[in-house]
Parts: structure tokens; C-alpha cells; sequence
């Protein structure tokens, strides 16, 4: 009798468990009926506070909005062409160039990639964002398009016509020809959170109206693909052909557009990048205007503050843009603005890195006024700045840096610049120990040191001194501004270790 009813007990407990979505339910011949099969609020759909049991009334809600992308090929690409749209192989991570080599348009799947000779054809996704046919997708999906057609949820196949694109965020703007009223979707009033749910949709090896879910692992990544690199990153299955395809809120709101994958094999590993909504919806207003999209210029390269270079500026974070140099007749020079100024803020946002005040200036228009904040010398000031605009060819530069550093003794043998024949200021790399300090860290023979510490240099001694000064201020680190064989210049950090013995 004991051993009955304590059968009983444990077949309710577990029935509950198993109705409450737990794990104690595993095993049971005959379920009970899951939590995910119960309705959901209707719209508006509030995000649950706990993981939904079921994505299909968001699915059913925002599914007539999502498009096939279909392309024919202005021309047979070359097989030493990248393909349409599809990133400088050389400034990818290595990690992610074998992606962009599978995840091909060319092979009739509508990614970056690398189409054999001969292949004419791309697909991809889209999502329609008014009643009157406007369609975002990937400008690499549309790059070199002859034609365009995009497949309803419904079945229907409607020609549509490339409105805008822009290759620096991989944005592109379609319109649907025929004209009627479309189901379109709404993109998201904030930005998502890391951990939140997200849906996507697509057209995946041409398999349209396909789901999946995951949520949101990532946010702010840079893979290399473009200069205003700042992805979302989730790990809701992405594979060839969802290129262009929209992430999905658990509201229903559109908050990435589905553009990459990190793989060895070309599949889903979990490592989706979608672009955000808040950048889509600023290139998508220009486009949809203008055609194309205007960005905001400040004429100055910058670089990474790194903690070497905090260091040697006496500054308490790594953090904001180093001025490698302010190009004559910029915004930037007419407003005082010089090499070795750190920028802090652009109207009173702090920025973080030299790529963040890259994408924040391009995201400003042009005649934009702003007010930059920035230390020169450790002393803080705020620059007036008139927006220019950006040069087709060119951009606000961010580049790594290639400090060097270690120890004092770097490893070098210095001459006058004008001595040898190398310029009339700075200081020469006649040679370079290569097991020094300064090996190791990129200086090069031909390399030209302009100053030390901000104080420019001419002649060996010089270089010297300022190391000493730097140390009997007890700093850690020297910074130096080098310029290369080429022309460019960079801020390079020395660590300031004394040498024993």
C-alpha cells in the first residue's frame, strides 16, 4: 500500500514538472501537455520575464514582412574577384576569412563570398519596412545586380528596383515595382540587451520562410567587414542565403539585419553578426531620400589609446582617440585640433576607442556642429567643430597600434634625419637589434622618430633625454611618434622597465 501510493506521488510530481516545461518530465512514455502549447498575449507582445514557451505568434505576426531576395548578375566575375560587396580578404580576421569564402552569392546562396567564373545568379533575404513596398536587404546580396525579384510569403514573385546602397555598412534599399499595399514590419524602439531573445527569418539555401531562434550573445563586435563595424552578435542559426534577413525582437521588431556567420565549414556554429537597427534605420533614411548616404568628416587619423599609451600620457584609463595627425585644411585643423590630442567625448558622450569616434562623426551629417572634448598635455579642452563631409575615398582612419616598448634600451642605432638623407625633422632607424625590444614591436629600419613626449627630436640625444625625463617623473611608458618608410605616421608607447645591472 505504501509503495502505491508513493507511485502516485511521483507520477504527479513528475507530470507537473513536466508541465511546467522542467526536466523531471524526461522519460515519461506519455507527456503531458507542454506550457508551449498554451496561447500567448495577444499584440502587443510584452517580453516575458522568463524564456517564452513558443515563438509562433511572433513568427505569424511578422512573417508577411519577410522577403526572398533574388538576383541575376550584371556580368561573370573573375575568379580573382572577391565578389559582390564582399570585404578586402586582407583586413578580415583570419578567423573569419574562410567564412566569407563559402558564404557566396556565386553559388547561388546570397552571402560575401568569392563566385567561381561563370555563375550568374545570388540569393538572400529582405524584409519590407512600408505599405508601399520598401524592402531593406544586404548591399552585398543587390552588389552588381542586373535584376532583382523578391518572393512574398505568399508565393507571389514581384520585380523590384535597387533605390540606394551603401557598401560601408552593407546596407542596401529596394523598392517593389508593382504597386499595392504590402505587409511590412517595424523596427525597435531600443537597442537589445545581451541575453535577450531574438527570431530570425530567412531564405536560407533557398528554403524561404525559414525560423530560427536564439538570443542576442553579443553587442559592439568588429570582424573587419567595413569601417563602422559594430554588430550584434547572436547565436540564432545562420546559414547561406539568410543574408539580409531581419532578427527579430520577442515584440516583433526588427533590431538587426542578419549579414555574417564566423564558421570553418560555412554552416552554423552559433557566431551570427547582425547589423543594428539604430545604424540600418540612418542609412535607410539617406537612401530612401537621397540615394546614397552622406557622412559627416573630421580630416584626422586616429588610433586606439592603448594602456601603453595611457600610460605614457599620464592618463588613468585607456580610453578615447589619439590624434595621429590632423590633416591640413580639415575640420579638424581649422579648429586647433593637433597630433597627440586625445579625443574624450563628442557633445558630451564619451567615446571609447578610435573606431567609436569613427562611426559616431559618419553618423552626423555634414555641417553638423560639434563640440569635442579632448586632452592635450593632460589639460582638458572642448573643440567647436564643423562637420565636412566625408571624401568618397576616404574615411576617419583607425588604425592598431604597432607600439614599441619594453625597456629603455631598445635595441636601436639612431642617426639626424637630415643626415641621412631621410627628411628635415626627426630622428632615423639606421638599424635594429632583432631581438630587441623595438623589433618586437614593428620599428623598422628607415623609420623616422619625430618626438619623444610630445617634445620633437633631431638628433639622438635628444631621444634620450626625454626617456630619462619620462623616468624621473616616474612614468611607465614614453610616447613616441614614428613615421614609416611609407609616410605614416603613429603613436607608438615605450614601457619604461629599467635594465638590470
Amino acid at each position: 500500500m505504501t509503495m502505491t501510493v508513493r507511485r502516485r506521488a511521483f507520477a504527479s510530481v513528475a507530470a507537473a514538472a513536466l508541465v511546467a516545461g522542467g526536466a523531471a518530465g524526461f522519460g515519461l512514455t506519455e507527456p503531458a501537455t507542454p506550457a508551449y502549447a498554451q496561447a500567448l498575449p495577444k499584440t502587443p507582445i510584452e517580453a516575458p520575464e522568463h524564456p517564452p514557451g513558443s515563438f509562433a505568434n511572433v513568427v505569424d505576426k511578422v512573417k508577411p514582412g519577410v522577403v526572398a531576395v533574388k538576383v541575376k548578375l550584371d556580368s561573370a566575375l573573375d575568379d580573382d574577384d572577391d565578389g559582390p560587396g564582399s570585404p578586402n580578404m586582407q583586413q578580415v580576421p583570419p578567423q573569419l576569412r574562410e567564412f566569407f569564402k563559402r558564404f557566396g552569392q556565386g553559388n547561388g546562396q546570397g552571402g560575401r563570398g568569392m563566385p567561381q567564373r561563370g555563375e550568374r545568379g545570388a540569393v538572400g533575404s529582405g524584409f519590407i519596412i512600408s505599405a508601399d513596398g520598401y524592402v531593406v536587404t544586404n548591399n552585398h546580396v543587390v552588389d552588381k545586380a542586373k535584376t532583382v525579384q523578391v518572393t512574398l510569403d505568399d508565393s507571389r514573385t514581384l520585380d523590384a528596383k535597387v533605390i540606394g546602397k551603401d557598401p560601408k555598412t552593407d546596407i542596401a534599399l529596394l523598392k517593389i515595382t508593382e504597386s499595392g499595399s504590402y505587409p511590412y514590419v517595424q523596427f525597435g524602439k531600443g537597442a537589445p540587451r545581451v541575453g535577450d531573445w531574438v527570431v530570425a527569418i530567412g531564405n536560407p539555401f533557398g528554403l524561404g520562410g525559414t525560423v530560427t531562434a536564439g538570443i542576442v550573445s553579443a553587442r559592439g563586435r568588429d570582424i573587419g567587414a567595413g569601417p563602422y563595424d559594430d554588430f550584434l552578435q547572436i547565436d540564432a542559426p545562420i546559414n547561406k542565403g539568410n543574408s539580409g534577413g531581419p532578427t527579430f525582437n520577442v515584440n516583433g521588431e526588427v533590431v538587426g539585419v542578419n549579414t555574417a556567420i564566423a564558421s570553418p565549414s560555412g554552416g552554423s556554429v552559433g557566431l551570427a553578426f547582425a547589423i543594428p537597427a539604430e545604424t540600418v534605420q540612418t542609412v535607410v533614411d539617406q537612401l530612401r531620400t537621397d540615394g546614397k548616404v552622406v557622412r559627416g568628416y573630421l580630416g584626422v587619423q586616429v588610433q586606439p589609446v592603448t594602456k601603453d599609451i595611457a600610460e605614457g600620457l599620464g592618463l588613468d584609463k585607456a580610453k578615447g582617440a589619439l590624434v595621429d595627425h590632423a590633416e591640413s585644411g580639415t575640420p579638424a585643423a581649422k579648429a586647433g585640433l593637433k597630433s597627440g590630442d586625445v579625443i574624450e567625448s563628442v557633445n558630451g558622450a564619451p567615446v571609447n576607442d578610435a573606431r567609436d569616434l569613427s562611426r559616431r562623426i559618419a553618423g552626423l551629417k555634414p555641417g553638423t556642429e560639434v563640440k569635442l572634448a579632448y586632452l592635450r598635455n593632460g589639460k582638458g579642452d572642448v573643440a567647436t567643430v564643423e562637420l565636412g563631409t566625408l571624401p568618397t575615398d576616404g574615411k576617419v582612419a583607425s588604425r592598431g597600434d604597432s607600439s614599441s616598448g619594453g625597456q629603455p634600451r631598445l635595441g636601436l642605432s639612431l642617426a639626424p634625419a637630415n643626415d641621412v638623407g631621410l627628411g628635415d625633422e626627426g630622428v632615423a632607424v639606421m638599424d635594429v637589434d632583432p631581438d630587441g625590444p623595438a623589433a618586437a614591436k614593428g620599428i623598422a629600419q628607415g623609420d623616422v622618430i619625430l618626438d619623444v613626449a610630445g617634445t620633437s627630436v633631431s638628433k639622438p640625444s635628444d631621444v634620450q633625454a626625454q626617456i630619462r625625463a619620462a623616468e624621473s617623473n616616474g612614468r611607465k611608458a614614453v610616447l613616441m611618434r614614428v613615421k614609416s618608410a611609407k609616410g605614416q605616421t603613429r603613436f607608438v608607447a615605450v614601457g619604461l622597465t629599467k635594465k638590470e645591472g
